[in-house]
Parts: C-alpha cells; sequence; structure tokens
C-alpha cells in the first residue's frame, strides 16, 4: 500500500513540476531523506489521509496511469504448414531447425521483424510474421497444449477414487509421463496412462504444461536416418527396429486407445495418417509418432515397448490397417485427448478429436 502511494505521488510530482516549467515557471524542490522527515513529501506520504490527498492531487492534475501488462515469454507459431528457424535474422542465414505448425517455445529476444526463440533443443530467428505473442500465445496453447506430470517417486499408484483406500488400477514406475487431465482435487490429481483414467498424489508427480517442439536439422538428420535403417530391415523377421509402418502404427494405438471402442482406436490412426499427408507435420509415419513433443507415449518410450514386445492387440492392427488405407471417421483432423470438456470436436470413448 504505501509503495503504491509513494510511486503514485512521486510520479504526480513529477508531471507536476514538468507542467509548471512547461509554463515558463520554476519550481524548486528540497527534500531530504524521507526516514524521519516532517514535510514535503514525507509528510504527505505518512500523513493519515494520504491516499486521499494522493488520488485528489491526481484527479486535479488529470493524470492517467497506464495498466500494467502481464508481460510472457510465451511465442507460439501461426502457420499453416511450417517455417525455418534461422541462425541470424535474414533468410540467406543458416537453416538450424524446422518449427511445425502447433509449434511453441519461448522468446529470448523480440525483434522489429524477426524474433530469436527457444523451442525445445532448437534455437534461432524467425519472422515476426508466422508468430503470436502474449494473450494471442496463450489462447493458441491452452487450445493446443496440454498438462504433462511425470512420476518423481519409484512408483506410483493409480487409484479408482481420490483416495489411498480405493482400488488400484496399476502401478507407474519412475520418470514415466502421465497426461494430467483434471486438477480440481485437493491433494490429487486425475491422470490418463496407457488408457488407465484414475487419481494419484499430486505430491509424487512434477506437472508442467507442454506445447510441441519444433527440432533441430541434427534431430531431423537423425530421425531420417533411423527411419532409413529401419525400412532397410522391415522384411527380416527378427532384426524389426520400429519401421514396419503397420505395426508402429498399431503399437502407437494401443498406447493411445488400447481400451478405448474400435471406432476410437480407427480414429487414433487417422490422426496420424491426417499429420502424414498434411505439410505442417513430418510426411512419414515414423516422422509424426516420434517428431519433437507429438505423442505422450513416444516420448516415455511405451510405443518402443509395445512394439518390441510383439504383443500387439489384434484390434489395434487392424485399425492401423484401415487408417493406413485411408480410412477417417475423424475427416481431416489432426488432434485429441482424453474430454475434460474444454474442447469442442468430435467424441469417440473417452477422447475428444479436434
Amino acid at each position: 500500500m504505501r509503495r503504491s502511494l509513494t510511486v503514485k505521488f512521486i510520479s504526480a510530482l513529477f508531471l507536476c513540476s514538468m507542467m509548471i516549467m512547461l509554463r515558463g515557471l520554476s519550481l524548486r524542490v528540497e527534500a531530504g531523506p524521507l526516514d524521519g522527515a516532517r514535510g514535503g513529501a514525507s509528510g504527505v506520504l505518512n500523513s493519515p489521509n494520504a491516499s486521499e490527498v494522493i488520488d485528489r492531487t491526481i484527479a486535479e492534475l488529470n493524470i492517467v496511469f497506464p495498466d500494467e501488462e502481464t508481460m510472457t515469454d510465451l511465442v507460439m507459431v501461426d502457420i499453416r504448414n511450417y517455417v525455418n528457424v534461422r541462425s541470424e535474422a535474414t533468410v540467406d542465414s543458416e537453416k538450424t531447425g524446422v518449427l511445425y505448425k502447433d509449434c511453441g517455445g519461448t522468446l529470448l529476444e523480440l525483434g522489429d521483424e524477426w524474433s530469436l526463440i527457444r523451442s525445445g533443443d532448437l534455437i534461432g530467428w524467425v519472422e515476426n510474421e508466422y508468430l503470436l505473442f502474449g494473450e494471442d500465445a496463450e489462447a493458441m496453447a491452452a487450445d493446443v497444449g496440454m498438462t504433462l506430470g511425470i512420476v518423481n517417486a519409484s512408483s506410483l499408484r493409480i487409484h479408482s477414487e481420490a483416495s489411498m483406500d480405493s482400488e488400484v488400477l496399476t502401478v507407474v514406475p519412475l520418470n514415466e509421463i502421465l497426461e494430467v487431465v483434471d486438477q480440481s482435487e485437493p491433494g490429487w490429481v486425475y491422470v490418463d496412462y496407457c488408457d488407465v483414467d484414475g487419481y494419484v498424489a499430486s505430491q509424487y508427480i512434477d506437472i508442467s504444461f507442454e506445447v510441441d517442439a519444433g527440432e533441430t536439422i541434427e534431430q531431423i538428420r537423425a530421425r531420417e536416418a533411423a527411419e532409413a535403417e529401419a525400412r532397410r530391415h522391415q522384411n527380416y523377421g527378427a532384426y524389426m527396429t520400429g519401421a514396419d509402418d503397420l505395426l508402429l502404427l498399431a503399437a502407437l494405438i494401443q498406447c493411445e486407445a488400447g481400451g478405448e471402442p474400435y471406432e476410437g482406436q480407427v480414429a487414433v490412426g487417422a490422426v496420424v495418417m491426417n499429420r502424414v499427408r498434411s505439410a505442417a507435420y513430418p510426411n512419414t509415419i515414423h516422422g509424426v509418432i516420434y517428431a519433437s513433443g507429438q505423442f505422450t507415449p513416444a516420448m516415455s518410450g511405451r510405443v518402443n515397448q509395445v512394439y518390441n514386445s510383439g504383443n500387439i492387440r489384434q484390434s489395434c492392427i487392424l485399425a492401423a490397417q484401415e487408417a493406413l488405407s485411408g480410412v477417417s471417421n475423424v475427416g481431416d483432423l489432426t488432434h485429441f485427448r482424453t474430454n475434460n470438456g474444454m474442447h469442442t470436436g468430435i467424441a469417440i470413448g473417452h477422447h475428444i478429436f479436434y
């Protein structure tokens, strides 16, 4: 309260003196340290009716204080396809990576035409015409981002209710990634994990809000090399590294929608294929699934585990086959998440597609 009054009074006093000087008059102000002073600014600030005096002065001088803006360093890309990231603020400089549709990051330096941003491991310059800042960036992030929880205990039980006495649905290991669906229950978080929805004690997960990240040139080359190597071996039985598109897609479907109705499994496969066909994402199934920040089971390694185990449900394989053949029951939509009532779209099972 006192600090606010001080700022207001000093600002009013400064503006008043400027107005007087502009009118050809002079104003002499002498002041010692505020502590122990009896008159002047200190006298006003320490008087019982300080707020009233300062507000009246401000009103008489017709001073308007601008509202404090909430600054944010969040930045999102505003593109239909993708945008190149450069080493310098010029189109002729070296390309350091790519930002796909719905990617975001941290604003490091705002320029007139270009801005320096960080998105995942990618750092570089992007033309401002392809970026959203401030409230616009926050609005887009809220729509396409996802709240995740990383397990910080050696193991964590998912309960059927927000109570330690309730049924334990499953146990997840340290560093596993969970999708956070709801945080309204004190001390508990409602999560989705491998198609298991339930409650975990909030103290055992570290929560963060994430948006898709861009890829560096090195990451793109490594991903493409891994895909090429995998394709080279895809017909050699025992040495399968994940490039068999059908089984890789089926493994993702099982991780994301193994417990969903068959229509929901097809829909997840269709989302992947819609991204493959879109210029806004990598143009292969492997690329879409493993692109930075795209699918939580790929980020956590669960897709690899399911694929390498060979224990893929027949319904997920059939759903992958349908999606690969061009079937889509969600049109050209490219996103889905657990339906928490906050997004509009096509609801299938526990998921909302948008």
